[in-house]
């Protein structure tokens, strides 16, 4: 039975290149509240569909946490994120009717781009309604898939009641991307993985937005291994699972902008919501500034790119907010890696910022012939970088024999930026830091 321990888990396997695609499951549909049983009959169902992603060791992001960080490398899934998941087996789950009008998905991206891209596959009509927000690519990508993009709102639930009301004038089935029983079963495959890779696992940060995911990852771990701690990350612009779970009910926030638009969801899903109930040990909300740091730490210690969503995990445990971890064998899903490209730069420097490796500074240098080579030759002895450099028309303050100069400046680390600002001073400038990572 598939119902059994671990060692019954030799069923879920990667699909290999010979292997066809899925067409169809004579699948029941999930139960209300959702069971171990209804999420290890969607992972046998879509292992034929869905690739098993890694599971990899982290020496970097563990020395710098004094935790085992393992990364569970879920935006290589071809659209980018895990939702491909619960997309596929809600997709399987269809009757022929259905499989013909086809479905309706209300997404700021990863959802959309999951249900666009199976539905090609299995020929299945796919109509997907994006806040006006959505991240230009995800919006294309969609297009590409021959998906029907509307884009509507100004949040997810905005979208969500379009595409809901669209779905009763068409006929097609509204898919809800983080509360359908189909959708949290399919995710809950996740943790099936996780606990085939690393059976002694302590804990599991999974990333909140609508709470679909953690709430089928959840059912998953706590029925095969129940002394593992499941927790949530929210960023702190969108802690609506928090809230939710303080009132015992969804209640909807007003959300800000975030780096982790895949998150921002103000009212979360009420089945998700009460199966999370069961299997969720703690939250935590993690500031903005470390999601920043986090992609940026992504990028240069494993040459990878993930999206603001996907990274909270380790920007929790960067930020020290789970101090009890410290020794233990933790798994950070990231969730999706379908960032726009337009943000990179921002993110890049806003993570140097905050990482305190970037400064922004003014300082008077001396107006006269060689003054300003002057500068630039302390910045280089003192072992940092120029990134920017504008020097100001006006005369500095002290007198008209000097300019002010804003300038932006690369260094290792936040002590190094430290010693080299103390080092320009003992030189004789006079400089002002204007954006240090204290400020932040």
């Amino acid at each position: 039975t598939i119902l059994g321990n671990l060692g019954d888990l030799s069923f879920y396997k990667t699909p290999s290149s010979s292997e066809t695609m899925p067409s169809s499951t004579n699948a029941s549909p999930p139960t209300e509240e959702l069971s171990y049983g209804d999420v290890a009959v969607a992972a046998v169902h879509i292992s034929g569909g869905v690739q098993e992603t890694p599971l990899i060791h982290s020496a970097h992001l563990s020395e710098a946490t004094g935790m085992q960080l393992y990364l569970k490398m879920e935006h290589f899934h071809p659209t980018g994120s895990f939702k491909e998941r619960g997309a596929l087996y809600t997709l399987l789950c269809l009757d022929s009717e259905q499989r013909r009008k086809g479905v309706v998905a209300a997404s700021a991206g990863n959802h959309a781009l999951a249900m666009a891209f199976h539905g090609k596959r299995l020929g299945i009509p796919v109509t997907v309604v994006m806040p006006r927000f959505a991240p230009v690519n995800k919006v294309s990508r969609c297009r590409g898939y021959k998906a029907k993009v509307h884009l509507e709102g100004e949040n997810i639930i905005e979208a969500k009641v379009f595409a809901e009301n669209l779905a009763k004038e068409t006929g097609q089935l509204y898919v809800n991307g983080y509360n359908d029983g189909t959708i949290l079963a399919g995710a809950g495959s996740v943790g099936i993985e996780i606990l085939k890779q690393l059976p002694d696992v302590d804990a599991v940060l999974v990333p909140v937005g609508g709470g679909g995911l953690i709430a089928g990852v959840g059912v998953a771990i706590k029925r095969l291994r129940p002394q593992c701690q499941v927790i949530g990350v929210e960023s702190e612009a969108c802690p609506s699972y928090s809230a939710a779970l303080e009132a015992g009910k969804p209640v909807e926030i007003v959300p800000k902008e975030t780096l982790a638009d895949g998150l921002r969801v103000p009212l979360v899903g009420d089945r998700a919501l009460r199966v999370g109930q069961r299997v969720v040990d703690k939250m935590v909300v993690v500031p903005e500034k470390w999601i920043a740091v986090a992609i940026l730490r992504l990028m240069e210690t494993h040459k990878t790119t993930v999206e603001g969503a996907g990274a909270c995990g380790v920007a929790a445990c960067l930020a020290g907010l789970l101090p009890e971890l410290k020794g233990k064998k933790v798994v950070l899903p990231l969730c999706g890696g379908n960032i726009d490209s337009s943000v990179i730069p921002k993110v890049i420097t806003k993570g140097m910022v905050c990482d305190g490796r970037l400064l922004m500074v003014e300082v008077e240098v001396s107006d006269r012939p060689g003054g300003l080579a002057a500068f630039c030759k302390a910045v280089a002895e003192c072992g940092a970088s120029i990134w920017q450099i504008a020097q100001e028309p006006a005369v500095a303050e002290t007198d008209v024999y000097h300019l002010s100069v804003r300038c932006s400046l690369e260094v290792e680390s936040a002590d190094r930026g430290a010693q080299l600002i103390k080092s320009l001073q003992d030189r004789g400038y006079n400089v002002t830091v204007t954006l240090p990572a204290a400020k932040l």
